[in-house]
């Protein structure tokens, strides 16, 4: 091996914050590519999906002959047909240890829960005759009532499953003052009562649809040694697992593949009743099948996201001062307790506090049992819903004291330097600046003249009002520590897990556990890698979602990608650097002590002596001239878990004008400013930001999932379903701020989801302000114009108090311990 003498003069550009273009988009908009539907086996048969027209019902009957003798039909399946060997769909985060929770066979037999419930399947020759046929099949129900309004199914009214007695799955509970974290809450409301403000709201958080760009599709090949299955999801290792642990299949014999994936915001975070029903029919008949949703079978039975009452009291001195919080919520979980859907509020739980010194806190959830589609994780997961509640309420007691909403909002935020910070609900805070976000945000926004213009058009009584929103927002994300997550009870870890080889060329194979479904990973983790080994950025391959290439990993959601399985990146990087320095100190004839390791060299120190990481991959190749005693191998690998959440946070102010003869709103202007502390490629964190802006906006104006009486998705299409395109939206302004994370080496902070949980609040919060003067409190969203034209011309009329009182919430029964929050802070969060 020839040692270089000197280092070359064309030293590699530094990557990490710098502006790269994904390297995956090449072949995605040349169509280079697979998604799962484009697979195509030999032999393969296609199945389609009978689906229930009713959301409550006793299956009587199903006649299969006619179907049967279709053109090209090979067979079809019922409940009755499968049995046992269909197995039952997982529920990963039972809440409470007496959490309710019913059988979710993925094909019933005898009874079905929703809209959309699968009872039966054909599989024909071709996906269009096995949809032909599936419009034969008859099938006799004996309609039962259904369990639809959320409060309503709270008190029993109608049982979603009558066998189980109650809709209630379960209570979780966390007290601050008995988890040691703050005082007593009642406490403060009533001393608040008597000398103080007391703000008492209630918000709905309507249901919505992930509605993904890729419809779900499976492939299931069991021909060979192993069953191989494609999936367009996010968690092709949990999907392994999860078939290994209920069809007796060893985990050894299955691999799943998550090709290129079309979108997800978490509604791709399950395993579905179609994975395991085209697994079971792969297995039974010995061939390759495939099935692909319709776009209405998607928005109708994928699961659905948010839908909650939120009930909320603040307590706060007469200046404003904040003093306590009690969050009660109603959290509707569908017709059946999906794979981490019970826990998504509890995710929520530690946030609606926020970036506030809250003295003392209390936060109660009951999940609800429904006869609607099952709802889990969207973008956020319980972070938007906490987010959005209490930014309103901030927003509420500015109102009440008569200041500035920023002026309430910066009384009682935690100061720079405050941190690390332990908040009222047991987490610690490693790093932020809620002072400079918002400073950079007001700013950019011209916030003091559209506050004149705003009290311009008021004194003219102009019939266009302009509102300004604003949202000082922070997040929990990262999901992790697994140690922390096991004392909520959460079925998995937190973890991540990544390889490095290095080829014989000098290239670099990266193997993450992180499974892409646009986020452009392969262009991030590349960027980190390259830098940390000083090669070439398009030296670096990345590969993923495959589980026998990347055979350890817990995948894509909670934005902990990067700051989980990036980290997990870096040090396996950095253990290659380790097994490669006596190798390269036997080569450059020094000692192990007397090398430095920059810019993808190891050199002698004071010498121009050294060598380049590739060209020891190619000596390790060779094995030629290799210390006694030294393998030849310099691949590395790494599990990370995290030590803590992570908290990105930022400003984000929105101008709305309201048209108060017709209820017609208009954004004027966004500015959001946000914190993500060090940025490895800002072309990628713009699209995030897009992405999650129009998602929270789209909430705000214009998407929610409606059940007619009878329980029949009305919004099953996108005619009825309201999602945005470009021509709804504004250009958006965005900026940065950075204060590193403590907590990792990168000094990163997650963005997959920021966009979408700060800006929901900041748009309702600019619609309101720009009637409030009318006497409007509150309109329930989306603020579509009959709503906004209701709140100003009848009172009530489009307050989010609409249908039945809030049920009172008892302490005991199912509840959470509530010691668990705040052990998990002191033990695992950062302590």
């Amino acid at each position: 091996m020839t040692v270089t003498e000197e280092r070359p003069s064309d030293a590699i550009e530094k990557e990490i914050g710098r502006d790269r273009r994904r390297k995956e988009d090449q072949r995605l908009i040349t169509g280079r590519t697979r998604w799962t539907d484009n697979i195509t086996l030999p032999g393969m048969l296609h199945l389609a999906m009978v689906r229930s027209p009713f959301a409550h019902a006793t299956i009587t009957s199903i006649d299969v002959s006619a179907a049967k003798t279709s053109t090209n039909v090979v067979d079809v399946l019922t409940g009755n047909d499968f049995g046992a060997e269909l197995g039952a769909i997982i529920n990963a985060w039972p809440i409470t240890p007496d959490q309710v929770t019913p059988a979710h066979s993925p094909m019933p037999a005898d009874r079905v829960a929703f809209a959309g419930e699968i009872v039966a399947v054909v599989i024909a020759r071709t996906a269009a005759e096995a949809r032909d046929a599936a419009e034969l099949v008859e099938v006799e129900y004996d309609e039962l009532p259904a369990a639809l309004d959320l409060k309503k199914s709270a008190a029993d009214e109608v049982l979603a499953h009558p066998d189980l007695g109650t809709n209630k799955s379960a209570l979780w509970v966390f007290d601050s003052g008995e988890a040691g974290t703050g005082g007593n809450v009642e406490d403060a409301i009533a001393k608040a009562r008597t000398d103080g403000i007391v703000i008492e709201r209630e918000y709905r958080q309507q249901r919505l649809i992930p509605a993904f760009m890729e419809p779900r599709s499976v492939v299931v090949d069991p021909t060979g040694e192993q069953y191989t299955m494609w999936s367009a999801t996010q968690i092709p290792h949990i999907v392994r697992f999860a078939l290994a642990a209920t069809t007796g299949v060893p985990e050894s014999k299955i691999r799943v593949i998550a090709p290129d994936v079309g979108g997800g915001f978490g509604g791709k975070l399950q395993v579905t009743p179609e994975e395991w029903i085209a697994w079971a029919v792969g297995r039974r008949l010995g061939k390759p099948v495939k099935y692909t949703e319709t776009r209405s079978e998607s928005l109708m039975s994928a699961h659905h996201g948010r839908d909650q009452w939120q009930k909320l009291t603040l307590s706060a001195e007469k200046d404003g001062t904040v003093t306590g919080l009690k969050v009660e919520l109603l959290a509707d979980l569908g017709a059946y307790v999906a794979i981490v859907g019970g826990g998504v509020p509890v995710l929520g739980a530690f946030m609606f506090n926020a970036i506030y010194k809250f003295p003392a806190y209390h936060f109660a959830v009951q999940t609800v049992l429904t006869n609607k589609a099952w709802t889990d994780a969207y973008r956020g997961a319980g972070r938007p819903e906490a987010t959005y509640a209490i930014e309103r309420l901030m927003s509420e007691l500015a109102a009440e004291v008569g200041v500035d909403p920023l002026e309430i909002r910066e009384k009682n935020w935690i100061k720079h330097e405050e941190f690390p910070f332990t908040t009222v609900a047991g987490l610690e805070y490693d790093s932020g600046n809620y002072e400079a976000a918002t400073a950079k945000a007001k700013e950019m926004f011209g916030y003091d003249e559209l506050r004149s213009e705003q009290m311009a058009r008021r004194a003219s009584g102009d019939t266009v009002q302009l509102g300004i929103g604003i949202s000082t927002f922070t997040e929990m994300c990262g999901l992790a520590p697994s140690r922390v997550l096991g004392q909520l009870d959460y079925g998995a870890g937190g973890w991540e897990h990544a390889s490095v080889r290095m080829l014989a060329t000098g290239k670099v194979e990266v193997v993450t556990g992180a499974s892409a479904h646009g986020q452009g990973h392969e262009t991030a983790f590349s960027q980190i890698v390259a830098d940390r080994l000083g090669v070439a950025f398009e030296d670096v391959e990345v590969l993923h979602g495959d589980t026998q290439v990347a055979h350890k990993g817990l995948d894509t959601y909670g934005s902990r990608s990067l700051v989980v399985g990036g980290e997990a990146l870096v040090k396996a990087a950095d253990k290659v650097i380790e097994k490669a320095k006596p190798i390269a100190a036997h080569l450059l004839e020094a000692s192990v002590d007397d090398l430095e390791f920059s810019g993808g060299r190891f050199t002698v120190r004071g010498t121009d002596q050294g060598m380049a990481i590739g060209e020891i991959s190619t000596a390790v190749f060779a094995a030629h001239n290799l210390p006694d005693g030294v393998e030849p191998s310099i691949d590395a690998e790494a599990t990370y878990d995290p030590v803590n959440f992570n908290y990105p946070h930022g400003t984000h102010l929105c101008a709305m004008e309201v048209d108060t003869e017709t209820g017609a709103v208009k954004m004027r202007k966004y500015v959001c400013v946000d914190d993500i502390g060090n940025i490895v490629n800002p072309l990628i964190v713009a699209g995030q930001v897009h992405g999650g802006l129009v998602q929270g906006i789209a909430q705000a104006l214009w998407e929610e999932a409606v059940y007619d009486d009878s329980g029949t998705l009305v919004s099953g299409s996108f005619v009825d379903y309201l999602l945005p395109t470009a021509a709804d939206t504004i250009s958006f302004d965005i900026e940065h701020t950075t204060t590193p994370s403590l907590t990792n080496t990168l000094g990163t902070k997650g963005v997959g989801e920021a966009g979408t949980i700060a800006s929901t609040p900041a748009v309702v919060n600019a619609v309101v302000d720009a009637v409030r003067h009318l006497g409007v409190t509150d309109i329930q969203m989306p603020c579509t114009p009959e709503r906004v034209w209701k709140a100003i011309n009848g009172p009530g009329s489009g307050g989010a108090t609409e249908g039945a009182a809030m049920p009172h919430f008892e302490s005991g029964g199912a509840a959470g311990n509530q010691e668990q929050p705040g052990t998990a802070s002191t033990e695992g969060a950062g302590s």
